[in-house]
């Protein structure tokens, strides 16, 4: 077993990790995780500290934002709590127990309620409410009663279904057993937890009794809450706050403060900390008075949950796959530490990236033992923001220095601050460089971008195997036994040195003196296995194809757009072949490039793609037009049978299949509403009215557009005609 506070020790920062590192590390993680959560749900015998486990997940995460592609099935971020053990039965929620997003920082909770702004379509001076309360570190339980009576308790489990542990709920103070003027139906959220004063009277007790110490209170409280026992359980010291509901035959109330109100009435226990807070300001001076109060509380919270206040905008933003939109943990500062900066070393990455990494004098901050550190770009090493501003108060960044270190979301470290009365005397101002420390090739900065990068392709080592890698990732190809480990040995090995070489393997190496299944780790079975997972990719949808590609600013969501507006390799590709000999692809910036739309037609269809800018525009038709590149995509094309994407509606949708354009003011719904609802019924929704728009939807302030369409004859309807057009039909988005 490990003792508390050791787990982290073998914890690795992810600046300096390279692909191999990061695939055996996202193994080993999620094999740490999966064995935290069997010692702690199912044997209550936890192996390390939450805020441990926490720093697992967070590290998981962190990992797989910067290798996407590496993303395992069973990766610990798609799940919600832990599978369940086998000594309870299973009691299935009326509604998902979700977890929460986080916030580090001010900015965090800034981008958190200006993205509530944009997508309910509210101005910035708009009313908007929040709730703040202290997030207690403890166990989720939610309580079911029916007619006033508590009829089960469980567990939050994966979110999905929890463990029946109503006989033990039963026996805690703070939970009421009979409630009055309550719904019929009625699901209680909160949180089970422990005081410090309670838990260390209860491991006074447990020594005494020369049993088993408990880590930390939130253990202590989920292992009493996990007895089998329930005397065990009401022998110890359990408290529960609430927080929230799930299913309810009537609403409680038409805001989240009432709603908790309401509850204190029916006798829960519900935390006096929680406040209204009406802008951001507010919002970040109680999570200042909470922080400040954190070590008198007398119990744990690792953080502050903000809440959006009104329940009616609470259900319009709705939830993403495992958390909702209208939520958030800031979560308190992570630990500080200061060391040595020995070098900088620079990474290139897959799109040709320079990244700055600082080596470290090793040193341990918040359990972890840290040795790397992003310097994100030579700007952030100089001392400046993005926009020239000052950060760290002007001081640059020397290879000597003594440098604070802090885990951002206790997971990635950065550098905090510069001590310059430590400077070494012969330190000197890093230069950053202008070529390539791959293949020597010009790294370039361009205008208005943060970073510098290499020029050189293909014939760069770096971006070859990535590009490679990324081909074969999830969202990509994703061959089945074909990952990134094989193809950096395949490269390595000369055996292929673009995508089109994969599907040349069986023909080169199938048969003859050099075989697949002679190779080290391979035999008959597995070669033949990879042989017919190649052939079956040879059939794959067109956004598939576009986002494995590789190139810079398209995204799967982009790639995917450009999917559906196209249809086919054939036109996509003629599209953009048209596209990079027009007036408009060769101007120096938007201010010159927008007098030539009218010269540049084919342009002007790629940036009239809802969600595709002018930036995507330019690294496909750049990319796409250079001899070397575009005569690898071909040859990759040649072996392909590219396919259609799904329609995504029936042919009964009345906007299946049409291009529609929304202008003007949308007073019903927002414009992200309107467009995810338009696609989901199998509409094409563009940015700009062309020939190929077949309806306008025009609300209040509708300009250039709605003048473009009566000129070129596009039926144009107000909000309440597409409302009425699209009544009654299925279709949400893509959640």
């Amino acid at each position: 077993m490990v003792e508390n506070g050791k787990a982290a020790a073998g914890q690795q920062d992810i600046a300096g990790l390279d692909e191999a590192e990061a695939r055996d590390r996202l193994r080993l993680l999620a094999s740490q995780i999966a064995a935290a959560n069997l010692a702690y749900f199912q044997n209550d015998a936890p192996i390390m500290s939450d805020a441990d486990f926490d720093a697992l997940k967070r590290e998981n995460a962190a990992i797989e934002a910067r290798f996407p592609h590496l993303k395992r099935q069973d990766s610990p971020s798609e799940q919600i709590g832990a599978q369940l053990g086998e000594g309870f039965s299973k009691i299935t929620h009326s509604e998902r127990m979700l977890s929460l997003a986080n916030a580090f920082d001010a900015a965090d909770v800034a981008d958190f309620v200006a993205g509530i702004r944009r997508y309910l379509g509210l101005a910035s001076d708009a009313p908007l409410a929040f709730t703040a309360e202290p997030k207690i570190d403890g166990l989720s339980l939610s309580l079911r009663y029916e007619n006033g009576q508590l009829i089960s308790a469980a567990t939050r489990g994966d979110g999905e279904t929890g463990e029946n542990v109503t006989a033990n709920a039963r026996t805690i103070a703070d939970i009421p057993q009979q409630l009055s003027d309550a719904p019929t139906i009625l699901e209680v959220r909160g949180e089970v937890y422990m005081s410090h004063e309670d838990f260390a009277a209860l491991n006074a007790r447990q020594a005494a009794l020369g049993a088993k110490l408990f880590a930390n209170p939130r253990n202590a409280a989920a292992g009493s809450l996990r007895q089998l026992d329930a005397a065990i359980t009401r022998a110890r010291p359990l408290r529960f706050y609430a927080y929230a509901w799930g299913a309810l035959s009537a609403p409680l109330a038409a805001t989240q403060s009432d709603g908790i109100a309401r509850l204190g009435e029916m006798g829960f226990s519900i935390n006096p900390l929680t406040r209204i807070c009406r802008d951001l300001d507010a919002m970040l001076a109680h999570y200042a008075q909470i922080e400040a109060q954190r070590a008198t509380l007398g119990y744990d919270i690792d953080g502050v949950v903000y809440k959006l206040d009104d329940l009616g905008l609470q259900a319009r933003l709705g939830l993403r796959a495992t958390t909702p939109r209208w939520a958030i943990a800031h979560k308190f500062p992570a630990e500080l530490a200061w060391t040595r900066l020995e070098a900088i070393d620079i990474q290139v990455g897959r799109t040709g990236a320079l990244s700055p990494v600082a080596r470290l004098t090793p040193v341990t901050v918040g359990g972890v033992v840290v040795s790397n550190a992003t310097l994100h770009n030579e700007d952030y090493i100089a001392g400046r923001d993005a926009r020239g501003g000052e950060i760290r108060g002007g001081k640059d960044i020397r290879i000597g220095d003594w440098v604070q270190v802090y885990r951002a979301g206790d997971v990635i470290p950065k550098i905090a601050d510069v001590d310059l009365s430590k400077r070494p005397d012969d330190a000197r101002p890093f230069v950053f460089p202008t070529h390539c420390p791959e293949c020597g090739s010009e790294a370039l900065r361009e205008e208005g971008d943060a970073v510098r990068r290499c020029t050189g392709g293909l014939i760069c080592p770096a971006q070859a195997v990535e590009k490679l890698k990324h081909f074969v990732s999830r969202a990509a190809f994703d061959i089945e036994g074909l990952g990134a480990k094989q193809v950096e040995t395949f490269y390595t090995d000369g055996w292929i040195k673009e995508p089109a070489d994969i599907f040349d393997i069986k023909a080169k190496y199938g048969s003859g003196l050099q075989q697949l299944k002679s190779r080290e780790g391979w035999g008959e079975k597995s070669a033949a296995n990879l042989f017919d997972a190649i052939d079956e990719r040879r059939r794959i949808g067109l956004g598939r194809v576009i986002f494995a590609l590789g190139i810079r600013h398209v995204g799967e969501v982009a790639a995917n757009d450009l999917a559906r507006h196209f249809g086919s390799w054939a036109q996509f590709i003629d599209c953009l072949d048209r596209a990079s000999h027009e007036p408009a692809a060769h101007a120096p910036d938007a201010r010159a490039r927008k007098p030539l739309l009218s010269q540049s037609p084919a342009w002007a269809e790629i940036t009239g793609i809802d969600g595709i800018g002018e930036a995507v525009a330019l690294a496909l038709t750049t990319t796409l037009s250079q001899g070397a590149e575009r005569a690898s995509v071909d040859r990759l094309v040649a072996h392909l049978d590219i396919q259609a994407p799904v329609a995504r509606a029936s042919a009964d949708s009345p906007v299946a299949g049409k291009t529609v354009v929304f202008t003007g003011t949308l007073e019903k719904m927002t414009r992200a509403e309107a467009k995810a609802r338009a696609e989901a019924l199998g509409a094409k929704v563009a940015g700009s009215v062309s020939v190929k728009t077949d309806l306008l939807i025009a609300g209040p302030g509708a300009g250039s557009k709605a003048s473009k369409a009566a000129e070129l004859g596009v039926e144009t309807i107000d909000e309440d005609g597409w409302l009425a057009l699209i009544n009654g039909l299925s279709g949400g988005g893509d959640g």
